[in-house]
């Protein structure tokens, strides 16, 4: 009875010690004094070491727009960087290192199309 017992605690520690760093929408809409020529937006849900979700450039300029984009990869092991990977519904590819700290994002793009821009910060908008 007490190995039982013992073994629920430790479950119940491990789900409530477990973060999901990248969840949440990041953008770079929320830039104070800047000019933006596109707005880069990721919506990502993570879970356990996954990672799913979609990103979207929009901008005033027809060329930049690029429709919905779907992003798969997973968390390295300490979970403040992720390795990512956008495909466009045209079917080009990206691959992207994110860093995060706080409610703030690093995107490095590591090759691929020029889907998105090469290196930006994200802020997070909501969970």
């Amino acid at each position: 009875m007490k190995k039982i017992i013992l073994l629920l605690l430790l479950i119940s520690l491990s789900a409530y010690a477990q973060t999901n760093r990248f969840t949440g929408t990041w953008s770079n809409e929320n830039c104070k004094g800047c000019t933006k020529k596109y707005f880069f937006k990721m919506t990502i849900a993570q879970s356990n070491n996954k990672i799913v979700g979609t990103a979207e450039i929009t901008s005033d300029n027809a060329e930049l727009n690029s429709g919905v984009m779907d992003i798969t990869g997973y968390v390295y092991v300490l979970g403040e960087k992720a390795q990512i990977k956008i495909k466009a519904s045209n079917g080009d590819s990206t691959n992207a290192v994110l860093y995060t700290k706080e409610n703030v994002l690093q995107f490095n793009k590591r090759g691929g199309s020029d889907l998105v821009p090469d290196e930006t910060i994200l802020i997070k908008l909501y969970e």
